[in-house]
Formats: C-alpha cells, structure tokens, sequence
C-alpha cells in the first residue's frame, strides 16, 4: 500500500521520494488534488517554465496510444536536467500507459497523474496503490485546521493582519475547494491592499459567499420580528444586485429550518446540541434563537406557505412587481414574528 497519510503528504510535497517516480494525485478536491500535483512538478524539475522539461499529456491521450508514455519516459532532453511528465486524467481508462512505465527505470524523469474523485475499485487507483514505486495522494476538503493554515500563508503572503472577527467570518465560507478558497483569500487581499488589517467589513464586501450571509441577515431580522431591519438589509440585497426570488426563496428553506429545530425543541433537544447539528454561523445564533422564541410550529408552516405563495405570484407577474411582493412578503412576516413570544429560552 503505497496511499500516503495525511501527516506524510506535506514532507513528500517538499522533497518527493526518488524512490517514487511515478505519483498518483487524485480525490474530490479539485483544487487541492491541482494545487499538490503542480507542487510535486515544480520539486522535480530545474524550471517550470521550461518546455523541455515539463510534458504535458492527456489521460485520453494515452488511451488512444498507451506507447506515448513510454517514448516520452526514455525521451532524452535538448539540455538535460530533470524531466516531469504531467498527466491529467480524462473520461478514458489510460492504465496500460502506466504499467508499461512502472517497470522501467525513470532517472531524472517524474511522471505526476493528476485524477478526479476515482472510487476505491477504481482501475488507476487500485494499480497505484498496489506498485510500491508509486506514491499515491489523496485529496479531500480541508480541515478546519487546513483552512487556517491557508488563511495565514496568504495573509503573511500579502503582508495584512487579519482581524479577530473577520477572521472567525472568513473561514466558514472557506474551504470546500483549495483552489477556490486561495483565490477568494488572493481577492480578499487585493482589496485590503493598502491596509494593515483586513476588516469584518472587507470579508463582507469581497467573499463570494458574503451574499448568503447577507441574505441570511434580511431573512433573520424578519423571523426575529425587526422590520426595520428588514427594510434597510433588503434595500441593500436588491441594490446589490441579489434577485427578490432568490431572497424569498432562501426565506422557504430558513422557514423550514427553523420548523425542523422548533420540533426539536419541543421533543427534548437541548440547545447547544442543536444549534451544534445545524452548524449556523455564530453572528446569527441571537437572532435564530430570538425567531424560536417567537414562533410555533404551525406558525412557521404557514409562514413557509405563505413565502412559497410569493415565489409563486413572482413567476406569474413578471420581473418589475418582484420587488415589492418580496419586501411585503418578508415585513409581513416581521410584524407577524412580534405579535408572539414564546419565552423558551
């Protein structure tokens, strides 16, 4: 079993083992499984950017001409050095390619596959992990850890100081791809170019997934009965561009959630546990908990009906009345949520 462990993979990233010349990157971070492929290419190669030294093929490629690899593997270069040859794999099964190579004696030569999400039965993966010659990463999200360490290499790369809530806003959006998540930190640090510290309010404006947080805001001071927040947060979404269907749409889903969490309650689910199984970002706990307090259960699936109703009437009436039938929607709402109070919690 050649599958390194997580702990091995850093180490094996900086120094590849020379006893492994052949490396297998697979796994369903994208992201991640390219970021880690390109930093094995770069460790084993004199120049990234020389064309003779870094090949690149494609899976389907080596389907049609499984031969392909292996003159490419003996291939001397124009001025020697280290070679790496870099294939991503396709939708066509290229594992004659890689056994007519494991035999061979690859000096000064790396070949580096760069694959998707490949099950556990899968042909590559299960000639992979059984040749002792192949390294073999695997690549999943990161870890709440991983994503730290991310946010501070690219904060340190930047030169800013990340702020304490900034920080504890930023990594919750963070982290189902690493490729996506370096390039919102790299945007992220572009806008507060200039700056010594990177603000709450920079995450808020510049991460891609702020705008459910801001959607979140509006639909949370409605179910908390604040209509004058919903007012100026809905304001805001619309000017921003957010569609109202989007915005009454996510009031559907927050509606039945809190449904879902007001039936717990009321069979004996503790609190904490429960707002630990729905993971609900900290900056909203207040509200959520004030919107439990203030609604039943039955309440809450009229107002779930009530919002479907206006997603409805929104398709049938076109674009220019959306705004309004949203805006109503979510203030009646608002109002609704102050006529009661539960007094739960």
């Amino acid at each position: 079993m050649t599958l390194l462990r997580p702990q091995q993979i850093e180490a094996f990233l900086a120094r590849p083992d020379p006893a492994q010349p052949i490396v297998l990157v697979f796994g369903p971070d994208a992201g991640l499984v390219s970021e880690r492929a390109e930093a094995i290419v770069r460790t084993s190669v004199d120049d990234m950017a020389d064309p003779f030294a870094v090949t690149r093929l494609s899976g389907d490629e080596l389907a049609a001409d499984p031969a392909r690899l292996v003159d490419e593997v003996q291939a001397i270069p124009m001025f020697g050095g280290r070679r790496a040859i870099w294939v991503r794999a396709g939708s066509r099964s290229f594992v004659a390619a890689i056994e007519a190579v494991m035999a061979m004696p690859l000096k000064d030569c790396r070949v580096v596959i760069e694959a998707g999400d490949l099950k556990r039965n899968a042909p590559l993966r299960t000639l992979c992990e059984r040749a002792p010659r192949v390294a073999v990463l695997a690549c999943y999200a990161d870890s709440d850890r991983d994503v730290e360490r991310v946010i501070d290499e690219e904060m340190r790369a930047a030169g800013l100081a990340l702020a304490p809530e900034a920080r504890a806003a930023l990594a919750p959006l963070l982290g189902a791809d690493r490729r996506a998540t370096r390039n919102e930190l790299r945007k992220l640090a572009l806008y507060a170019h200039g700056q010594k510290t990177v603000g709450l309010d920079d995450v808020l404006a510049v991460v891609a997934d702020a705008s459910a947080l801001a959607i979140d805001t509006v639909l949370d001071a409605a179910f908390a009965g604040q209509p004058a927040e919903v007012e100026a947060q809905f304001s805001r979404l619309v000017a921003s561009g957010t569609p109202a269907q989007v915005i009454v749409g996510a009031g559907v889903r927050h509606a039945a959630q809190l449904h879902k969490m007001r039936l717990a309650i009321e069979a004996g689910t503790p609190l904490d546990e429960l707002f630990r199984q729905s993971r609900i970002h900290f900056r909203r706990e207040g509200a959520v908990k004030a919107a439990l307090r203030q609604w039943t259960a039955p309440r809450l699936e009229a107002a779930m009906g009530a919002l479907a109703d206006t997603v409805l009437a929104m398709r049938r009436t076109g674009a220019k009345p959306e705004e309004s039938l949203a805006r109503h929607a979510l203030l009646t709402i608002a109002r609704s949520a102050r006529a009661k109070n539960l007094g739960l919690m």
